[in-house]
């Protein structure tokens, strides 16, 4: 099978998205956005053994590719609509691109985002791109680097259950289904897309879980020029996470562990009775976690007794 066959056999689904002029087969895409939006880019690469286990099935592989990228789209208020793909494969195993071409798919339309184009390559190891755009009013999209001294800083969902989930998925085939919906929660993650675009005019900064609490935070907080302070004893910990797992190890899974892709941002507490809102009409969790402080580094207390901590989260260079 070649390049062409592959892209139409498993990337060639009919397109029923207008705004897409030109799509899959052609040398670029031609897109038709929104009048009056501004438009927002992002690019991530997953690679295997790297940001999934070789365990991982492909179908998940191939969602989790879809919604780790609208979440980048959704920590900035706005809207994911068009994605393109670059795949690289070892070889071409049919049963393994279908199964990955419908989680893409199943993720894509959930997301409402079309694949409008891509590339094909071999090397040695999987490796996934995926480039997204999506689309915000003008003068509307959350950035990190607006927060404010004394903002509240909160969290979407719960935290931790990811990185568990990783955890169970690479050490213990999963026996219960506390096990499994841990490991759903790292091959299945949810992107916040709706409560990011709700977030817009309440939120004055955000960015999406994917390395951690911690170092995530310390990232939004030196975009803002600002420290801040942690409450570790109000992070939300799912009662999966607790039946399984320590104290000591859900705060590791919470704090550092990563791959959470839940919107962590500040708002002012003027604001608090709008996000609560927000969490009852999407039925998730939004729960405030700390402070933005006029300070240079980021504190932790647990139990009102300042403890030591620093993680920086995955550094993809590091050594």
């Amino acid at each position: 099978m070649d390049e062409f066959e592959l892209i139409r056999r498993f990337f060639s689904k009919d397109n029923n998205d207008t705004s897409v002029l030109i799509g899959v087969g052609d040398d670029g895409a031609i897109i038709s956005p929104s009048p009056g939006h501004d438009l927002v880019m992002s690019a991530d690469t997953l690679i295997e053994n790297v940001h999934f286990p070789d365990c991982l099935p492909a179908e998940d592989i191939g969602y989790r590719c879809v919604a780790v990228n609208v979440s980048d789209i959704a920590a900035m208020g706005a809207r994911a609509r068009w994605m393109t793909l670059a795949l690289t494969l070892p070889d071409v195993d049919e049963k393994w691109l279908q199964q990955f071409s419908d989680g893409l798919y199943h993720a894509a339309q959930e997301y409402d985002v079309s694949l409008i184009g891509g590339d094909t390559t071999s090397a040695q190891q999987i490796s996934l791109t995926i480039s997204i755009t999506g689309e915000v009013l003008p003068d509307q999209a959350i950035t990190r680097s607006q927060a404010r001294r004394d903002d509240l800083i909160f969290v979407t969902g719960n935290l931790g259950d990811a990185a568990a989930g990783l955890d169970l998925l690479v050490n213990s085939a999963a026996s219960s289904k506390t096990e499994e919906f841990l490991i759903q929660r790292f091959s299945r993650p949810s992107a916040r897309f709706e409560i990011g675009q709700a977030l817009c005019g309440i939120a004055t900064a955000a960015i999406d879980i994917s390395d951690g609490l911690y170092a995530d935070t310390k990232k939004l907080l030196m975009a803002s020029e600002l420290g801040g302070h942690l409450y570790i004893d109000r992070l939300p910990i799912s009662m999966e996470l607790k039946k399984i797992y320590n104290q000591e190890q859900r705060l590791k899974f919470a704090l550092s562990g990563g791959d959470d892709y839940e919107l962590l941002f500040t708002a002012p507490a003027m604001k608090l009775n709008e996000i609560r809102k927000i969490a009852h009409i999407y039925n998730i969790p939004i729960t405030e976690i700390g402070e933005v402080r006029n300070q240079s580094e980021l504190n932790c207390s647990l139990n009102d007794k300042l403890i030591n901590y620093d993680d920086s989260g995955y550094l993809h260079f590091n050594g």
